[in-house]
């Protein structure tokens, strides 16, 4: 899935379905777990999206890659992804509370689900929110100083002069994806309730969040909405920052989809250790919203393969991290590289898959690939082991790369099956990232 969050590029608006800075944003937080006294963190669970413990494990597949658009934003491909990599986050929003199942995205900011009434929302299984019968829901006026973070994400037919005229009008709000997903409503505030993973209650009051009243999706029954980890004010994170100890969180993907995986914010979320690699983001604008690296190129092997071709600079933060986005994709000259050093090294029959236009090699058991490590700015390497790197299709048989191309963005994406088995941090105020090869299974049950 993807969330919510507005970025400049290349002279052109893109929006990502993943969180974090701008401006604090502070909003009174309440914990039942007494965060508030002790400026202490918490962790709630993740479920991936196609485990038979995820409460969407028997709705149709999702999309790989699923972000927000811009009004200039050039149209992407959109693929399935017959193993997901997305995971769920379940809340519970208003007084009484009522249960949502939101994706996780780093790559966004805002945290949205269907409201009621319903002028066109997409079918779920799992009904949808009514502010109307909750005690604790407020509307965001238009003048008011929370509206002004959605300025550039209006509906089609919004007039510039509506909040002029009409300054205690609702805060209204569009966000359109590339897979033709979107979701307009308006701008609120609600209490929302998570239960952590030591089995206390989180309450959290005054949460901005989108009510989406118009909203279409591709797929029905599933998702309920969106809860954004960006970097942007809107944020969850951002949101609760001041209560939990600071803006930054971590998390661990299991790659087994049958055990659920944690994030942890605040306060305890640190990455720490042996092993640890940290790298510094990429602010591509003034409160930038999502989590930009660069990565000078690949080893795969003893070769190393430039990100860019020979000749040409290597631009800053050419590289997203996105859990929102579960496969990871890289720009096609770049990909075109890869694969053809995958052939010289991997001494298998190769092809070409129809469904993503990846690399596969035929072979009835795991082949014995070569060593391969994502190269970061300041010189460091992380290896990535074959689970990141390799999955088994099952049709074909065969073991498939999990990098896939895109033939419209100059820079990669570092989805969330590449996450696996490592301990990411995302600390917003040293504006950091942290890489710790871990063993997500064993590390979550402390």
């Amino acid at each position: 899935m993807a969330t919510l969050c507005r970025l400049q590029k290349n002279n052109y608006i893109i929006v990502v379905i993943t969180l974090f800075f701008f401006h604090l944003v502070y909003y009174s937080v309440i914990a039942t777990t007494n965060i508030n006294n002790n400026n202490g963190g918490f962790s709630a669970h993740l479920i991936r999206k196609n485990s038979p413990n995820s409460p969407l494990y028997k709705h149709k597949n999702n999309k790989v890659h699923r972000r927000l658009m811009g009004p200039d934003t050039p149209g992407s491909r959109m693929k399935i992804d017959p193993g997901s990599g997305e995971h769920i986050m379940k809340f519970s929003m208003g007084t009484p509370p009522f249960d949502i199942y939101a994706i996780a995205d780093t790559g966004s900011d805002l945290l949205w689900t269907q409201c009621q009434p319903c002028k066109a929302c997409y079918k779920t299984n799992f009904g949808v929110f009514d502010p109307r019968k909750s005690s604790t829901y407020r509307n965001i006026t238009c003048r008011a100083s929370d509206c002004r973070l959605v300025a550039l994400s209006r509906p089609l037919d919004y007039q510039p002069n509506f909040c002029r005229e009409n300054p205690k009008g609702l805060c209204l709000y569009r966000y359109a994806y590339l897979d033709t997903s979107s979701s307009t409503g308006a701008l609120a505030k609600e209490t929302v309730t998570m239960t952590s993973t030591t089995g206390k209650v989180v309450t959290l009051k005054d949460i901005v969040f989108g009510c989406g009243n118009e909203n279409n999706s591709t797929i029905t029954g599933t998702e309920m909405g969106v809860i954004g980890l960006g970097r942007g004010p809107l944020s969850f994170v951002s949101q609760i920052a001041p209560y939990v100890g600071g803006k930054r969180f971590s998390h661990c993907l299991v790659s087994d989809p049958n055990i659920e995986s944690k994030i942890y914010f605040g306060n305890g979320s640190e990455v720490l250790g042996e092993g640890v690699l940290t790298v510094p983001l990429f602010d591509e604008q003034p409160g930038g919203s999502n989590y930009y690296v660069t990565v000078p190129g690949i080893t795969i092997g003893n070769d190393f393969i430039p990100f860019n071709s020979t000749g040409t600079l290597l631009t800053k933060g050419n590289m997203l991290v996105d859990s929102g986005t579960p496969m990871t994709y890289l720009p096609q000259e770049f990909f075109d590289r890869v694969v053809a050093q995958l052939k010289k090294t991997v001494e298998l029959e190769s092809f070409i898959s129809s469904e993503d236009s990846t690399i596969c090699f035929n072979s009835t058991t795991v082949p014995k690939f070569p060593t391969v490590a994502l190269h970061f700015e300041g010189g460091g390497e992380l290896p990535l082991n074959e689970t990141q790197l390799f999955h088994r299709n099952e049709e074909t048989k065969a073991f498939c790369f999990m990098m896939v191309n895109t033939t419209t963005e100059d820079y990669g994406t570092f989805g969330g099956s590449l996450q696996t088995d490592f301990l990411i941090g995302f600390d917003l105020d040293t504006k950091v990232v942290s890489f710790k090869p871990t063993n997500c299974a064993n590390f979550n049950k402390s």
